[in-house]
């Protein structure tokens, strides 16, 4: 947190000056008021992001009761959203924490609100935090305007926004890593990967992870494609790379998601490609689709209940003004072979 030349934390006073406007417009904008035009609002919360500045929770509690709940924020598409096994267990967990507390949990899915929505919901008083999980790089706005609640990540940060950040991750680079060194180890030379999007920390860390592998492997490096996570998506990439390589160009495929996975070997089936024989597929997640399409997924597991626990577990702590919280929690990955490799 930035401080004065005493100092002293930013204050509201401090944000006003930066953003020359006045002391009563802040507090408009920092506690959520529609009735602040946009090209204000846009000074303020540049002002608050300059300068650090965090509203004195213990001041907004006088003025008014705590909301006893906390928000999840989405920013995907709603049929994604409950589509994708991935987020049935990351709620299943935040709500086995909440439940055994005085909050309630409310969904906000935001895949078309450019987040000035979303900051005025979370700056209003009705919850007293969030979660944000599935974020992409121009979902940073969440943590770069700072709102006036605590914020937990599921997921390192799109943008590096700094030390205050608090987020629940797995280290998707080296659980990449040791998902394609088991390819490798059993024998495959050829192996390409459906990576997720460029745009999220998980599809960047494994896309990284895989590379890391192949290259250290003096393997070829460029039989990848990126996708969306999404089932449809991953069949249209792993379409795009068999074009490119052919058909018996590959003999192994790491693919960062369980979802995607299915979409994969769907495609191997239309073109006679036959997993694990012809093709060895490795999934990510261990998700319910790691066991629900016609080949069990040998599959990188990460916990993703207990990462859902764990977020809420820390926004809990800070919500209950906790000194030492950590910052960033790491949970452990695990290789779950079954018949796909």
């Amino acid at each position: 947190m930035a401080k004065d030349a005493a100092g002293s934390p930013p204050t509201l006073e401090m944000v006003a000056r930066v953003a020359g406007v006045s002391r009563a417009t802040v507090s408009r904008v920092v506690n959520g008021s529609p009735k602040v035009s946009p090209d204000i609002v846009e000074a303020v919360n540049a002002a608050v992001a300059e300068l650090h500045y965090v509203p004195n929770r213990a001041a907004r509690s006088l003025a008014r009761r705590s909301s006893n709940a906390i928000a999840l924020v989405v920013p995907e598409d709603v049929t994604w959203f409950f589509s994708d096994p991935y987020f049935a267990t990351i709620v299943k967990g935040i709500t086995s924490r909440v439940d055994d507390s005085e909050f309630v949990l409310n969904l906000l899915v935001a895949s078309t609100d450019p987040h000035h929505k979303t900051l005025r919901y979370l700056n209003s008083g009705v919850v007293d935090g969030a979660i944000v999980i599935s974020h992409h790089v121009g979902d940073a706005i969440l943590a770069d305007s700072r709102p006036a609640v605590p914020l937990v990540f599921g997921g390192r940060p799109a943008l590096a926004a700094g030390q205050d950040d608090y987020f629940v991750d797995v280290d998707n680079r080296a659980a990449a890593a040791a998902g394609t060194q088991y390819l490798i180890d059993r024998g495959h030379r050829r192996i390409g990967s459906i990576s997720g999007p460029v745009d999220m920390p998980a599809g960047i860390d494994r896309l990284d992870g895989y590379l890391d592998a192949v290259r250290g492997a003096g393997l070829p490096d460029e039989l990848f494609e990126t996708a969306d996570f999404t089932a449809a998506g991953a069949t249209l990439a792993a379409r795009r790379l068999l074009d490119r390589v052919g058909d018996d160009g590959l003999d192994a495929l790491f693919v960062a998601s369980d979802l995607m996975a299915t979409g994969v070997i769907g495609e191997l089936r239309e073109r006679g490609l036959r997993v694990p024989d012809d093709v060895a597929v490795l999934g990510f997640d261990d998700s319910p689709a790691a066991v629900s399409g016609p080949v069990p997924l040998t599959t990188v597991a990460q916990p993703s209940e207990a990462a859902g626990a764990a977020m809420a577990d820390v926004l809990l702590r800070l919500i209950a003004g906790e000194a030492e919280v950590p910052h960033a929690t790491i949970l452990p990955t695990e290789l779950v072979v079954r018949e796909s490799a």
